[in-house]
């Protein structure tokens, strides 16, 4: 693979002795059992019913049976030597229809899970939205509708008095830029809606709603160390032309700035994405001020880089992503070009922000074909790819990045969102015929590389 550059030698240690070492996974796309003991429909199950919607016509209602097998899963963890574990709380599970009663059974699920984490030394990090919002909530406008901020503040608060004494991290929202993006402006994720008038409302909310929640722990637990997770690609220009790297410059400020720099106090980036000045319609008085969040880290998730050019017919941002299939370069199976140098650059822009403390790199990864031949697994491609991109978070931490952790995405294959079974990222093979769990070489790879000196 040309873009894979692995002539070079590094160790755990060279990351220093405090630096986070996990392996990722969230709820949906592992727990199944949508329909159990007292669980909710979420807004993935629903987009799972419409014909077409997901690869195959795939469904999350069994995944990785996580929630029958969260044990095994966690020996597992704890026989490749992974200290740390993000894992995410389902909504619907705890409280089914959003707001109102809770479900006892899904909050002795999550304590089940925990406790075994801390009986094997695994320290859980765990996310209290990834994605799965109730579908009672969705029925009335979902991230659309302001009512979210108290429906949210109320979930995060059953989550952290019930595990509040027992989990020391915390991650409020999983990429919103995807759950917004791809949800309420592309239609192509849960729950499938379509539009600016949905996108801008669904963002403002979200953001809202990290702060709300940020606040909200550490108001009960002033000790929890809370961040939340960023999607970020790095962006280049097909040419350097003027109308390319105007393009660029839109398409950059939509995925990496417009969901951060809020936060940070920075507003959103209404200079370089002009149609995002139709947001203030969704402002109320102190809006600004409480979007504000001094987080504790931010969790990046990078997988590849996007080449843009001009594009005059794409509505607000006038540009184009150019497919990797289409540039001669290396791509995994999602068509991601495989651009180690990606996570490099990204952690020292994020890094440059007054505002962001440290960095936790919690997903990195890449679906590749498994081939089962001499009785393993021997996923090469991807032992690569992780290790291509490892050095370039060595190399940015080396440089002055504050890049503090790296998780892998993910431990087991799962249910890949729209991509439903077809993609398999994880470091463990599932059969979903049988649940058989087996662990890939590249499985064996962060055991080998984890292990003490």
């Amino acid at each position: 693979m040309s873009q894979l550059d692995n002539n070079f030698i590094f160790k755990k240690e060279d990351f220093g002795e405090d630096f986070l070492w996990g392996i990722s996974t969230s709820a949906t796309q592992t727990e199944g059992n949508t329909k159990d003991d007292g669980k909710g429909d979420s807004i993935w199950d629903e987009f799972a019913r419409k014909k077409n919607a997901i690869v195959n016509n795939d469904s999350p209602s069994t995944a990785t049976n996580f929630y029958e097998n969260y044990k095994e899963d966690i020996q597992i963890l704890k026989k490749l030597g992974i200290p740390n574990f993000r894992f995410s709380l389902s909504w619907p599970r705890i409280i089914p229809n959003g707001i109102g009663n809770i479900n006892q059974k899904g909050i002795d699920f999550y304590h089940n899970v925990i406790d075994y984490c801390l009986e094997n030394e695994i320290e859980p990090f765990v996310t209290i939205y990834h994605w799965d919002l109730p579908l009672e909530l969705e029925k009335k406008g979902g991230w659309t509708n302001r009512e979210i901020i108290s429906w949210f503040e109320e979930y995060v608060k059953v989550c952290i008095n019930a595990f509040g004494q027992k989990v020391k991290n915390w991650i409020v929202l999983n990429e919103p830029s995807v759950f917004t993006g791809a949800g309420y402006f592309l239609g192509i994720h849960a729950p499938g809606k379509k539009g600016m008038n949905n996108f801008l409302p669904a963002m403002h909310h979200a953001l809202l709603c990290q702060a709300i929640g940020f606040k909200t722990i550490k108001e009960k637990f002033p000790k929890a160390c809370v961040g939340t997770t960023y999607s970020c690609t790095y962006i280049t220009p097909k040419t350097y032309s003027e109308k390319d790297l105007k393009a660029t410059e839109r398409v950059d400020a939509l995925l990496n700035r417009a969901f951060i720099e809020p936060t940070l106090g920075l507003g959103y980036p209404i200079k370089s994405i002009p149609f995002l000045k139709h947001i203030v319609k969704h402002f109320l008085p102190g809006d600004e001020e409480l979007l504000k969040v001094n987080f504790d880290f931010i969790g990046l998730q990078n997988y590849t880089r996007e080449v843009v050019a001009h594009n005059t017919y794409v509505p607000y941002i006038n540009a184009k992503l150019v497919p990797a299939k289409k540039r001669n370069v290396d791509y995994t199976l999602m068509n991601w070009e495989i651009y180690p140098k990606s996570i490099y650059y990204l952690i020292l822009k994020f890094s440059k922000y007054a505002g962001v403390k440290k960095i936790i790199i919690t997903e990195n990864g890449a679906s590749f074909f498994d081939e089962f031949k001499h009785n393993m697994f021997d996923d090469k491609e991807r032992i690569e790819y992780i290790k291509s991109y490892l050095h370039q978070v060595l190399l940015a931490k080396q440089n002055g990045g504050k890049v503090e952790g790296y998780f892998i995405w993910s431990l087991t294959d799962n249910f890949e969102w729209a991509e439903g079974y077809k993609q398999r990222f994880g470091l463990v093979y599932i059969d979903y015929e049988t649940q058989k769990r087996t662990i890939k070489n590249s499985g064996y790879w962060y055991q080998e590389f984890l292990k003490k000196d």
